[in-house]
C-alpha cells in the first residue's frame, strides 16, 4: 500500500545514501589504487603527520648586503610556489621567513629540489672568444713546445668548441646542443659535457662583474681591492695589462705573476672585470663554475662561462632574455627526444630574429675564429643563470621559435621549461638548510590528532545516549556514516586533486563535530517542542524537521561559508583547516538530509519510539499526556 500522498518515503533517501557509499568507496578501492588493502584505504597524509623535507633559501644578490624588497620577496615566494606545484606536489607550504628567508616544506622524505630555488634568468649571448678554461696552463713544464699559433688558446678544426686541455665533474644532465630551423650543434660529440657544480654557491653578496666603462658599485670596487691586495700589485698590474689570453708557454716570467689567481675563492673571481677573468689562463672553470647565484646576471654587460668544464667563453651583452619567451614546453621531437619548445613574444620574436641575423652574417666581425662553428658562424650560448646550457652555431636567420635540444631525459626537461614558464627569480637564493623531517615527530601528531578526534566523538556519543537514549543510537550512526564519508572522500581527493590530510585538517573536523552536534541538539529539542504542543510523537517528527530544517541549513551555511573565506585569505596548513571543516560540513548535510531526518521518520512508527524511557522524550510525553488548564489561541500565539 503507497504512503498518502504528501507523505516521505525514508527508504529512497535510505537508497541513495547507499548509492552514494557504493560509488564512493569503488572509487576508494579501485580508481587510480593498487597494492594492498592498507596501501588503498591509505590517505595522502601531510609533513606533519609523515614527515617530509623542508628547506630554507637566503636570498644572496643584494650587491650592497641590504635584503631584498617586500614585494621581490613575495614575487619570488609566489614563482618558487608555482614551481614546486608544477611537480604535482600537494601540500607545498612556500612562506617566507624574515626579510631574506624562505622556507619550503614538503610531505614525504628525500624530495628533490635542487632547482626550485634557482633565479632561472635565462639570456642568450654570443659566443666572442673561446680560450682554455682548465686552469693549468699556469705551470707549464719546462721542455714544452710552444703551441703552432703562438698561443695558449685552442684552435678550431671543424669545431666550434675549444679543444679541452683538462676534465670537469661530470655533469648528471646532458647539455642541450642543438636547435631547430638552423641552430646547430656546437660539435658532433657535444652530448654528456663535464662541468663542475654550480650548487656550492656561497652565501656572499653575489655581484655582477663587470667588462664596460661603466661606474663600477662601491661595494664590488673595495672587494676588487682586496683581491688586488691578496695577488699582489705586480700579479694584478700584469693581469689589468693583458689584451687576450695569456701565452704562458711563452714568457715563464708571466706565469709567475698570473699564478695567485689560481688560488682566488670563486666569490673572489666573481668581482673582477670580465676580461680579465677570460684573459688570465690560471682562472679556470673549476671557479668561474661556482662563482655566487646572478654573477653574469647583468644583461648589459659581457661576461664569462665555461660549457664544458674546460671550454672558457667571452660572451657578448645579452640581446634577448628570459622575458621574452612567452611559453616553454618540455616536448617529444620527431626522433622521440626530449626538447624544450620556447615560443617567443611579439617583441621578443623580434630580438630572436635580430640576434640569429647578427650571428649568421658575423657582423663587424664581432665573432672571434676561436669561437665560430664548423661553418664559420657565430654561435649563440643559451645561459641559465651561470652555466651555459648550450652554445649552438646560428645557421640561418630564425624567423620562428625555436627549440633547445640535446639528451634531456623527461624530468629535466620539464623542470627546465617550468623554470621558463613561471619566469625568472626577481632575487637570487642560495640554499642554506635542507633538512628531512622524520616521520617520528608525524607519527606523534597523527595519534595524537587521532586521539583527541576519537575522544571528542565519545563524549558527543556519552552525550547522547545518556539525554536522548533511543535517539543517541541515531546521533551515534550519523557520527559514523559522516565520518566514513569524510574518510572516503579524504582518499579520493587525495589522489584526483593531492589534497593532503594534516593535523590542521583533523581540527577542522574534530570542529566539525561540535557542528554535527549542533544539528542534533535543534531538531530533537524541536520534536519535544512539538510533543509538548500536544502532538503525537509520529506527527511531530515532521513537523519538527520543517522547523529545524531552517535552522539547520543556516548554521550549516555560515560555518559552510567561514571555511570557505579562511580557505581564499588563508596559505599553507590554515587552507587544510578550512578545506577539512568545509569538506565535513558539507557531508554532515548530506548525512542529515539522507539518514538522519528518514531514519527518525522510521523510529516514529515504532512502539518504542512512543516509549519515555526508551525514546529519549520521556519529559516530553508525561507532559502531554497530563491535563492543561484551558489556554486562550491567541495569547498562545502571540
Amino acid at each position: 500500500m503507497a504512503p498518502p500522498q504528501g507523505q516521505m518515503r525514508p527508504g529512497r533517501q535510505l537508497a541513495v545514501l547507499g548509492f552514494i557509499f557504493v560509488v564512493l568507496y569503488l572509487l576508494v578501492f579501485f580508481s587510480g589504487a593498487s597494492g594492498s588493502l592498507k596501501d588503498r584505504l591509505e590517505p595522502r597524509l601531510g609533513l606533519d603527520l609523515i614527515g617530509g623535507t623542508r628547506v630554507t633559501l637566503e636570498a644572496t644578490n643584494s650587491v650592497d648586503g641590504k635584503p631584498p624588497t617586500a614585494e621581490n620577496l613575495e614575487e619570488a615566494r609566489q614563482i618558487i610556489e608555482s614551481r614546486v606545484n608544477a611537480f604535482g606536489v600537494a601540500e607545498a607550504e612556500v612562506v617566507t621567513e624574515g626579510n631574506r628567508n624562505i622556507v619550503i616544506s614538503l610531505p614525504g622524505e628525500n624530495r628533490d629540489l635542487t632547482d626550485v630555488g634557482s633565479a632561472a634568468e635565462l639570456r642568450f649571448r654570443k659566443v666572442l672568444k673561446a680560450a682554455d678554461g682548465s686552469g693549468t696552463a699556469a705551470v707549464p713544464p719546462p721542455a714544452a713546445t710552444p703551441a703552432p699559433s703562438g698561443s695558449a688558446v685552442p684552435t678550431p678544426s671543424g669545431s666550434a668548441v675549444p679543444t679541452p686541455s683538462g676534465s670537469g665533474a661530470p655533469k648528471a644532465t646532458s647539455s642541450p646542443s642543438g636547435g631547430q630551423g638552423g641552430m646547430a650543434p656546437a660539435s658532433p660529440s657535444a652530448t654528456p659535457t663535464p662541468s663542475a657544480s654550480a650548487s656550492a654557491s656561497p652565501s656572499a653578496a653575489a655581484p655582477t662583474a663587470s667588462a664596460s666603462t661603466e661606474p663600477v658599485p662601491a661595494s664590488i670596487e673595495q672587494q676588487r681591492k682586496a683581491v688586488e691586495q691578496k695577488v699582489g700589485a705586480a700579479s694584478w698590474q700584469a693581469a689589468n695589462g693583458l689584451q687576450a689570453p695569456a701565452d704562458l708557454a711563452s714568457d715563464p716570467s708571466l706565469a709567475d705573476k698570473l699564478k695567485p689567481f689560481g688560488t682566488l675563492t670563486p666569490q673572489e673571481v666573481a668581482v673582477l672585470p670580465a676580461q680579465m677573468q677570460f684573459n688570465v689562463p690560471t682562472i679556470g672553470c673549476a671557479q668561474l663554475d661556482k662563482r655566487p647565484p646572478a654573477s653574469i646576471s647583468d644583461p648589459k654587460q659581457q661576461v664569462v662561462s665555461c660549457e664544458d668544464g674546460a671550454s672558457k667563453y667571452l660572451l657578448d651583452q645579452a640581446k634577448v632574455l628570459g622575458t621574452d619567451v612567452d611559453d616553454a614546453d618540455a616536448v617529444l621531437d620527431q626522433t622521440n627526444s626530449w626538447v624544450v619548445s620556447l615560443d617567443f613574444t611579439g617583441n621578443g620574436q623580434g630580438k630572436w630574429t635580430a640576434l640569429t641575423r647578427e650571428a649568421f652574417n658575423n657582423e663587424g666581425q664581432a665573432c672571434d675564429a676561436t669561437a665560430l662553428g664548423q661553418d664559420g658562424k657565430c654561435r649563440v650560448a643559451v645561459v641559465l643563470d651561470n652555466e651555459i646550457v648550450s652554445s649552438p652555431e646560428i645557421q640561418g636567420v630564425l624567423t620562428g621559435n625555436s627549440q633547445i635540444t640535446g639528451n634531456f631525459n623527461q624530468k629535466d626537461a620539464s623542470t627546465l621549461a617550468g623554470q621558463l614558464r613561471y619566469g625568472a627569480l626577481p632575487v637570487t637564493f642560495e640554499q642554506q638548510e635542507a633538512q628531512n623531517v622524520t616521520a617520528t615527530l608525524g607519527a606523534s601528531h597523527l595519534r595524537a590528532g587521532l586521539l583527541a578526534a576519537g575522544i571528542g566523538m565519545l563524549l558527543v556519543i556519552i552525550y547522547a545516549f545518556f539525554y536522548y537514549r533511543l535517539l543517541g543510537s541515531v546521533i551515534f550512526l550519523s557520527l559514523i556514516l559522516s565520518a566514513l564519508l569524510v574518510f572516503g572522500a579524504l582518499v579520493v581527493l587525495g589522489r584526483q586533486i593531492g589534497f593532503t590530510l594534516t593535523l590542521a585538517g583533523i581540527a577542522g573536523m574534530i570542529v566539525s563535530l561540535g557542528v554535527a552536534a549542533d544539528s542534533f541538539v535543534i531538531y530533537f529539542e524541536r520534536l519535544k517542542d512539538e510533543i509538548r504542543e500536544g502532538r503525537s510523537p509520529r506527527s511531530a517528527v515532521p513537523r519538527a524537521w520543517i522547523r529545524a530544517r531552517r535552522t539547520i541549513i543556516s548554521a550549516n551555511a555560515i560555518t559552510l561559508l567561514s571555511a570557505v573565506v579562511l580557505y581564499v585569505v588563508s596559505v599553507g596548513t590554515v587552507k587544510g583547516f578550512a578545506f577539512a571543516l568545509g569538506l565535513a560540513t558539507v557531508l554532515d548535510l548530506v548525512v542529515v538530509f539522507l539518514f538522519r531526518h528518514p531514519i527518525m521518520t522510521m523510529f516514529a512508527r515504532t512502539r518504542a519510539f512512543l516509549s519515555p524511557r526508551v525514546s529519549g522524550l520521556g519529559r516530553a510525553l508525561p507532559a502531554r499526556n497530563q491535563p492543561t488548564q484551558p489556554r486562550n489561541p491567541r495569547a498562545k500565539e502571540a
